[in-house]
């Protein structure tokens, strides 16, 4: 089962509440999504562990119920 586009979002803010997040629907299947996630949470870290964040924040969906997403941070 496809996740959510809200559900997602609410799972990244709920893993780094001071994020701002942005999800779209890459296909419109529900499987392909892109995120743009910005937090002030991320200064000093380099990308791969920005992105880390963000994969950790989905709590192993990624991969499974999650099947693709592209994915950009940037420090706010």
């Amino acid at each position: 089962m496809p996740m959510a586009a809200d559900e997602i979002e609410a799972m990244i803010r709920a893993g780094i509440p001071d994020a701002t997040v942005a999800i779209t629907d890459l296909a419109g299947d529900g499987d392909h999504y892109a995120a743009r996630v910005v937090s002030p949470s991320f200064a000093g870290m380099p990308k791969v562990k920005q992105h880390r964040a963000v994969y950790d924040a989905l709590g192993g969906k990624m991969g499974g119920v999650l099947h693709a997403l592209q994915l950009t941070t940037a420090v706010s």
